[in-house]
C-alpha cells in the first residue's frame, strides 16, 4: 500500500482519512479570488472552483452514483476538466480519465471494463462516446455534456445545468488515503489496455516529492502543460502540483502545435505568460525547428519540463542556448503516477534523465534478477510512495509489474559513475512515439487487413532530431497495388491517427525464425547500418 512505502522523511504522510479532492481544495481556501485555472472561453477562480466542484459532487450523488463507482472522463481540456475530476473524487466516485484520441471501439471497451455509471464528456467527443455505448453492452446511467456543440438527446443533459440543480455538498466522501481515487488506462506490449488504479494519497505524493521539492513549483507560477490532463504526466503538471501550491494553469483544448503553444506563452489566452512549460522532446523538437520561434523577450517562462520519451541532450542545448531556461528531463510512468528519476533545475546533466527523486528508490536488475554494474543496462524497478495499487482485473499482469513494493518499468536504463542514470530503451517492443506508447503488433495487424498486403512488421526509427518514429516494413501480395500515401491513410482510419507509421518501406520478405517469428532486432539492425 501507498503509506507503507519509504517516503522523504521531511514529508508527512497525509492523515489516514483522506480525500485528495477536499485536500486540494482547502490548501487555497485562502485565494478564492485568485485564478486556478483559465482557458480559451473561461476564466476560474479558486472559489469558483471549490464551489463548482462540490456542486458537481452533489450532481453525482443525487443521480445515485455510490462510492467507488466510476465515472468516465472523456474530456477536451478546459475549466470544466477539473470540476469533473475533482468532483467524482469529492463525492468519493472514481473518475475514469481517458485519451480524448482513441477510437469508439476503444471507449466501448473501457465503459464495459470500467462499469462505468456516469459520462462526462466534451460536445466535440461526443459522438465518438455515443458510438462507443452503441457497440457497449453496458448500459452508463448519465450522459453529461461540456460545452456541447449541438442538441442534446433527452438522456443527456448539459455540464452546466446539471451542477447548477444542486447546492454544494458539505462535507466530502470519507475516502482513506489507500482507498481508489482514479484509473488512468495504460497500454500494455499485447492486448487492450490497463485500468491502472490509484489511491487518494499517490496524488498527494507526487505533489509533494516532485512538484514541489524538486521542479519548486510556487503561488507566482502559472502552469502550461502540453501534455493533457488524462495523462499521469498532464495530470500533475496541469493540475495537482499547482494546486498544491496556490499557482495558476493555462488549458488548452486543442492539440500542442508549435504556434498552439506560442500563442500561450505570449500570453494571448486570458493575458496570462505562463512561467513554467511541461512538454516532451517531440513537441521541443517541433518548437525549435518553427519559424515562429518566439524571441527570448516575447516570453516568461523560468522552467520547462519534459517526459515521456528520452531528451536528446542537443534538443535541450539548443533550447536553453535560445531562452536562457533549461529543460529538466525526467521519467515517469501511469503506474508510477509521475517522474521518479529526473534532472534538477540548475543542474540538467543533458543526455542523461538524472537522478532518483528523493523518496524513491531505483534497481536495475540484470536477467537473472540480480544487481547490474554501474555502465551496464539493466532492467529498471522503482520502489516509491505512489505506485499504483493494481490493474483492474488484471491478476497476472498486476502480479508482473507490482513485485513486493518494487514495479517493473520495462524500460532500459544504465547507472553512470556521477549517479544519474541514462535511458536504454524498452524492454520489449513497444515503443513510444511522441510521448505515447504504440503497440508495433496493433499496427501490423491493421495493415495487414488492407486487401493488397500480405505481411508487415513495425519498428521504431529515430528521425534527424533522435526521436522515435515508427516505420513499418511490408510486404504485398502477389499482384497487389499499395501506395505509402493509401497504407498510411488506411491506418489513420482504423486507429487513433497518431499510430500511423511515419515511414513505409515496401520489401519483397520479411527476417523470420524457423518456427515463421518476425524477427523485429534484424529489422532494426538493417536501419542501424543504413
Amino acid at each position: 500500500m501507498s503509506t507503507e512505502l519509504p517516503a522523504d522523511p521531511a514529508v508527512p504522510a497525509p492523515p489516514e482519512r483522506f480525500n485528495i479532492a477536499a485536500h486540494l481544495l482547502a490548501l487555497n481556501a485562502g485565494r478564492a479570488a485568485k485564478p486556478a485555472f483559465a482557458d480559451d472561453l473561461a476564466l476560474l477562480s479558486y472559489g469558483a472552483l471549490d464551489e463548482r466542484v462540490r456542486r458537481m459532487a452533489a450532481a453525482l450523488r443525487a443521480q445515485g452514483l455510490k462510492r467507488e463507482e466510476r465515472v468516465l472522463v472523456l474530456m477536451l481540456d478546459s475549466c470544466d476538466w477539473p470540476v469533473a475530476f475533482l468532483g467524482a473524487l469529492y463525492a468519493g466516485c472514481v473518475p475514469v480519465a481517458v485519451n480524448t484520441l482513441l477510437t469508439a471501439d476503444d471507449y466501448a471497451y473501457m465503459l464495459e471494463h470500467s462499469r462505468a455509471q456516469a459520462a462526462v464528456v466534451s460536445g466535440a467527443l461526443l459522438p465518438a462516446l455515443t458510438s462507443a455505448m452503441v457497440k457497449s453492452d453496458h448500459e452508463v446511467q448519465k450522459v453529461v455534456v461540456s460545452r456541447p456543440i449541438a442538441p442534446l438527446h433527452p438522456s443527456e443533459v448539459d455540464f452546466e445545468a446539471f451542477i447548477a440543480a444542486h447546492g454544494p455538498l458539505e462535507k466530502p466522501a470519507a475516502t482513506g488515503r489507500d482507498d481508489p481515487a482514479f484509473w488512468l488506462y495504460s497500454s500494455g506490449s499485447t492486448g487492450r489496455p490497463k485500468g491502472t488504479v490509484h489511491s487518494h494519497a499517490n496524488p498527494y505524493w507526487t505533489a509533494e516529492l516532485y512538484g514541489r521539492a524538486v521542479l519548486g513549483l510556487r503561488e507566482s507560477d502559472v502552469c502550461f502543460s502540453a501534455a493533457k490532463l488524462f495523462f499521469a504526466y498532464g495530470l500533475g503538471n496541469g493540475l495537482t502540483f499547482p494546486m498544491s501550491v496556490g499557482a495558476t494553469v493555462v488549458l488548452m483544448g486543442e492539440r500542442p502545435t508549435p504556434d498552439a503553444t506560442f500563442k500561450r506563452w505570449k500570453g494571448e489566452v486570458q493575458g496570462m505568460k505562463p512561467t513554467v512549460f511541461f512538454g516532451a522532446p517531440t513537441g521541443f523538437a517541433g518548437m525549435l525547428a518553427s519559424p515562429a520561434l518566439p524571441a527570448r523577450g516575447d516570453v516568461s517562462l523560468r522552467l520547462c519540463s519534459s517526459a515521456g520519451e528520452a531528451l536528446p541532450a542537443d534538443i535541450g542545448q539548443r533550447f536553453k542556448a535560445h531562452f536562457g531556461v533549461d529543460i529538466v528531463d525526467g521519467i515517469g510512468s501511469t503506474e508510477m503516477l509521475h517522474i521518479f528519476i529526473s534532472n534538477r533545475p540548475g543542474d540538467c546533466r543533458y543526455g542523461t534523465t538524472g537522478w532518483p527523486v528523493p523518496g524513491y528508490q531505483i534497481q536495475l536488475r540484470g536477467d537473472d534478477g540480480g544487481d547490474v554494474p554501474d555502465g551496464e543496462p539493466g532492467d529498471l524497478y522503482i520502489h516509491g510512495p505512489s505506485s499504483a495499487m493494481m490493474y483492474w482485473g488484471n491478476a497476472a499482469k498486476t502480479r508482473d509489474t507490482f513485485q513486493g513494493g518494487w514495479t517493473k518499468s520495462g524500460d532500459k536504463y544504465i547507472k553512470n559513475a556521477d549517479g544519474t542514470y541514462t535511458y536504454g530503451g524498452r524492454s520489449d517492443d513497444m515503443l513510444k512515439v511522441s510521448g505515447i506508447y504504440v503497440s508495433p503488433f496493433e499496427v501490423e495487424a491493421t495493415l495487414v487487413q488492407h486487401p493488397a498486403v500480405l505481411e508487415a512488421a513495425v519498428i521504431g526509427v529515430p528521425d534527424a532530431e533522435g526521436l522515435t518514429k515508427t516505420k513499418a516494413f511490408v510486404v504485398l501480395k502477389a499482384g497487389g497495388e499499395a501506395t505509402d500515401a493509401e497504407l498510411k491513410a488506411f491506418v489513420k482510419d482504423k486507429l487513433a491517427p497518431y499510430k500511423y507509421p511515419r515511414q513505409i518501406e515496401f520489401v519483397s520478405e520479411l527476417p523470420k525464425t524457423a518456427t515463421g517469428k518476425i524477427q523485429r532486432f534484424k529489422l532494426r539492425e538493417k536501419e542501424a547500418r543504413a
